[in-house]
């Protein structure tokens, strides 16, 4: 087991470990310092060991497979790519396993709203159609090289205050768009689509580019609302941590077979009072805010835009109609 202090050494360089700063299934991210040439300190990530020990035998290939699988992606990206997706500074193997040096940035999105909100403020509708510009180009990158991405989230969106941006990381659970056939359970229930929660088979879910869209937009939705979530969203997350794979069927049970409403009438009035509640940076347009939601959020994959440029125009719309080159300059 790695601690601080210990020495990591990649292709490019050697990296020493300073504190430990997250943590999930597959990898567990430490702040290190880089030893001998002029990177300064990087985001460290590593196998998390310790998860994969606890796992059955034949499940452990999954934690290598994971950390490559974001490599190989990451590997691909010019710098102009990476704009809004987390830079790869470094790679190469660990104690028999994958690890990287990514750019360290300033905490996620759910630690900066959790603090916005502890100081009294909120981030309001025009940054939050901002960042949702910049996140839906991270997301256009991940669909070009020919991956769905299967678990945006806030802690998967790291702030930039210097440049007031987001980038998305951990990309371990990309799928390819190729393989159209179903995949095992891939994943954060809390923000996934009904597609990606609830099987079509045992163990099967069917999902593409828009099961992405579904993410994006309970991710608007909790910018907007100060940090709120959909009560549909906190379903599936119960129901995961009480039964597992079990849960979507135990939930299924619960609405008499039915699928849970993804957006309550409630809901969507909370979210247009929050969007018109002004927050000084522009505002926009509150109405066509709550039109883009309904069309991310929509309960069918193929009633959700088919692509991020079709998204783009609604954020423009949402902007008040901002032309394209304002919308490049907002993302």
């Amino acid at each position: 087991m790695v601690q601080s202090g210990d020495i990591v050494t990649l292709a490019a360089g050697h990296y020493r470990l300073r504190g430990q700063l997250a943590a999930s299934s597959y990898g567990v991210v430490w702040r290190a310092e880089c030893i001998g040439f002029g990177v300064g300190e990087v985001a460290l990530k590593l196998v998390n060991r310790e998860q994969m020990a606890r796992a059955e035998p034949s499940l452990r290939e999954r934690w290598r497979a994971c950390a490559e699988r974001e490599i190989a992606f990451l590997s691909q990206l010019t710098p102009w790519d990476a704009r809004h997706i987390v830079r790869l500074l470094d790679h190469g193997v660990h104690d028999g396993l994958p690890a990287m040096a990514l750019e360290l940035l300033d905490g996620d999105l759910s630690t900066h709203m959790a603090a916005q909100a502890g100081d009294g403020r909120r981030i309001g509708l025009g940054q939050s159609l901002a960042w949702l510009a910049q996140v839906n180009a991270a997301l256009a990158k991940v669909h070009q090289h020919g991956w769905r991405y299967l678990d945006l989230k806030p802690a998967n969106l790291l702030l930039d205050k210097a440049s007031r941006t987001l980038k998305l990381a951990d990309f371990g659970t990309n799928r390819s768009l190729l393989d159209a056939a179903a995949h095992s359970y891939a994943g954060t229930a809390s923000w996934q689509a009904p597609e990606q929660f609830f099987p079509s088979a045992p163990q099967a879910y069917l999902t593409d580019a828009r099961t992405d869209y579904f993410a994006l937009g309970a991710v608007f939705f909790y910018m907007v609302t100060n940090g709120a979530t959909l009560r549909y969203s906190g379903a599936c997350a119960d129901a995961w941590r009480a039964h597992g794979l079990d849960g979507a069927a135990r939930l299924r049970e619960a609405c008499g077979g039915a699928l849970p409403p993804v957006l309550c009438e409630d809901e969507a009035a909370h979210f247009l009072r929050c969007a018109g509640s002004g927050d000084g940076s522009g505002d926009g347009n509150p109405g066509a805010a709550l039109a883009l939601l309904r069309a991310l959020l929509a309960g069918q994959r193929e009633h959700r835009p088919r692509h991020a440029l079709e998204i783009s125009r609604m954020i423009a719309a949402a902007q008040g109609g901002l032309g394209f080159h304002d919308l490049r300059r907002a993302a």
